[in-house]
């Protein structure tokens, strides 16, 4: 197998920090990076502008069946835009984030989504990041790695992503809303979230972003070498 051809998955729950590792992990190795989770809350953000309720799951898989969804990489960072409507910053509100888990439960929209997602990794050399991609998504990944962090720490860093883009959110509040959503997303039952076997656990609690992220890259030159 050559380096260029790995497929990496990376799953966790939300505040991980998976987003921002799977990015520098595929800038580090020239690789694609699918942030699935901008993807659910592209949808979710959509079916709230169209004034649709969480519940309407035809409606919103219909959403994600026919709009044009775009990820795009500027900078370093992931940029989301629909029907070339650019909502990068539009799907990381507090209003999307309560929304999208109970969108994401939606077995017919997460058929819509597998097949997307799959379609994007089938010619390696990605980078791929949610809650099921290592057990649903890519089972087959040739890395699996499953980040976690305390509720705490998980709160305490959207509390500071949030108060940098000015928004007035409260700690304990946001404590409260990511350990609702660790329950729905453990519980669902359309490919929900959870370790799989052969996944690497890193606890990123104490670790800083490069220190998750080489310890990834390590899992990597291992793979290559044995490869």
């Amino acid at each position: 197998m050559k380096p260029k051809h790995l497929v990496i998955a990376i799953d966790g729950p939300a505040g991980a920090g998976k987003s921002t590792v799977a990015q520098i992990v595929a800038q580090r190795l020239g690789y694609t990076y699918i942030d699935t989770g901008a993807m659910y809350r592209a949808v979710a953000w959509e079916s709230i502008h169209r004034g649709l309720s969480s519940c309407d799951s035809g409606g919103i898989a219909s959403i994600a069946k026919n709009i044009n969804l775009k990820l795009s990489y500027v900078n370093g960072m992931t940029n989301v835009t629909i029907n070339g409507l650019d909502v990068t910053d539009a799907i990381r509100t507090p209003e999307v984030s309560k929304t999208v888990s109970s969108v994401a439960q939606i077995p017919a929209l997460r058929q819509v989504m597998l097949k997307m997602q799959r379609d994007m990794a089938s010619s390696g050399g990605v980078v791929m990041d949610g809650r099921d991609i290592g057990t649903h998504v890519l089972p087959g990944a040739d890395i699996k790695v499953f980040l976690t962090a305390s509720i705490k720490e998980r709160a305490k860093r959207r509390w500071e992503e949030l108060s940098d883009k000015g928004f007035d959110v409260d700690l304990s509040q946001l404590e409260s809303e990511i350990a609702s959503r660790d329950k729905q997303d453990c519980e669902r039952e359309a490919a929900p979230l959870v370790k799989a076997p052969d996944a690497i656990p890193i606890d990123t609690t104490n670790l800083s972003i490069d220190e998750a992220v080489q310890q990834i890259l390590c899992l990597c030159e291992e793979k290559m070498n044995v490869s």
